[in-house]
């Protein structure tokens, strides 16, 4: 197979849906002698915030001077991004060829059990180990995909688990309450391993602690055990028992990058035991040199890209906005899939100047099905035209899908190099 046919081969298990389940996994990496057993492994979880997450983690153990895959979902430019090592994608001729060993497993699967067809998600997890192992990595940072419990990653015995935050999202699948969405979460924890967790109500701190007291599982929290020093929007400090990390300049903004560089810095310092080359100024240059395409990004000097698709990440996004941006005139535009609770995201971004719009993508909410009192744009490339003519008072958000996102973020891109 060619790269493209390979790339349809994946996708042609995306027919098969979402059916949270781990006796297909466990016996494909069975069969293939259990790669994700041969490195050490990072295992995190959450409603928002795991990318950023592991790319300011990633970037802390190259720094350090180590190979270090990672795993992530969606991809914002190429497919092959999902998996990675020290930040570089996985090459065509190395997809296409871990594919065609997978295939041999995929059709003993078919053959010899009646567990049925895996999931497009199970099969690009199954990719990652292999990957993963073929490359010999000194240690592999995995986000989970949807959940924890039932997820096609959990599957691991992790050096330590984070767990960055818990919203409401993908409701559908893991319940309706925050302490129900936290189970599924909470199902990644390992006995005597320790669990970082980030910034959570206290119903959900609560279960986590419970959990780990039963799994004796030391827990650092956000705000509790770890502690967060904030001199300005773009410096912290992070003091966790008796270690305090250096002065830190955050390349992303936000109240919730902090959180999420507070849970990286202290899981970095937990690893030093087993990964003794990290070394404060490799935590200090990992932090400052991580960018998340499509998350707290900067397109030229008035666009700004933030995939809020979720109650938690539109809250974030305000917070951002009134934080650093209270005295320009700011123009959202917003597109998003028809599974989420737009009308409610978009209720709470009612104060800016909101266009609404679609895309290319088969989950995309129409134009037509968004409330009747939205501005409509048909094209979002007639609505960033306005941004070449904006003088620096305007600030232009693009938000909404990440899928939606990574159509905007390629387009940009493309159009500033031709």
């Amino acid at each position: 197979m060619n790269y493209t046919e390979t790339l349809n081969f994946i996708h042609s298990f995306k027919g098969n849906g979402r059916r949270p389940q781990l006796k297909r996994m466990r016996w494909l990496l069975k069969q293939a002698g259990n790669p994700q057993m041969h490195y050490p492994t990072v295992h995190i979880v959450g409603t928002n915030g795991k990318g950023s997450t592991t790319s300011y983690l990633q970037n802390i153990l190259t720094k350090s001077g180590y190979q270090v895959g990672t795993f992530t979902s969606p991809y914002i430019t190429r497919f092959n991004e999902r998996i990675s090592i020290n930040g570089t994608e996985i090459p065509d001729k190395d997809l296409i060829n871990i594919v065609e060993k997978a295939r041999v497993l995929l059709n003993d699967l078919e053959n010899n059990t009646d567990l049925g067809r895996p999931t497009e998600f199970e099969l690009v997890t199954l990719l990652m180990f292999l990957y993963f192992d073929l490359k010999q990595v000194d240690i592999a940072i995995i986000e989970a995909g949807i959940g924890g419990q039932l997820d096609s990653t959990n599957v691991l015995s992790p050096e330590l688990v984070i767990c960055t935050s818990i919203s409401f999202d993908h409701t559908e699948t893991l319940g309706d309450s925050l302490i129900d969405i936290a189970r599924h979460k909470a199902g990644v924890m390992r006995e005597n391993t320790p669990i970082l967790l980030g910034r959570v109500s206290e119903e959900v701190s609560h279960l986590f602690k419970q959990k780990s007291q039963e799994l004796q599982a030391p827990i650092a929290n956000i705000d509790r055990e770890i502690q967060l020093l904030s001199t300005d929007n773009q410096t912290l400090r992070v003091i966790y028992s008796d270690w305090e990390s250096p002065n830190l300049n955050l390349p992303m903004l936000g109240k919730h990058q902090e959180n999420n560089t507070g849970l990286a810095v202290t899981a970095a310092h937990l690893l030093t035991q087993r990964f003794p080359k990290i070394t404060n100024q490799s935590i200090q240059d990992g932090i400052c040199d991580t960018h998340w395409p499509g998350r707290s990004e900067w397109i030229g000097n008035n666009i700004y890209l933030d995939g809020a698709h979720n109650p938690q990440g539109i809250a974030s996004l305000k917070q951002v906005l009134k934080d650093n941006f209270a005295n320009r005139r700011i123009h959202i535009l917003f597109a998003g899939l028809r599974r989420k609770p737009l009308t409610d995201l978009l209720d709470e971004l009612k104060e800016y100047h909101i266009t609404v719009t679609s895309f290319n993508f088969f989950e995309a909410l129409p134009l037509d099905d968004y409330p009747q009192h939205l501005e409509r744009s048909t094209d979002y490339r007639d609505w960033l035209t306005q941004s070449e003519s904006a003088n620096s008072d305007n600030l232009f958000v693009v938000t909404g899908s990440l899928y939606f996102i990574s159509e905007v973020r390629n387009y940009l891109i493309n159009e500033k190099k031709a």
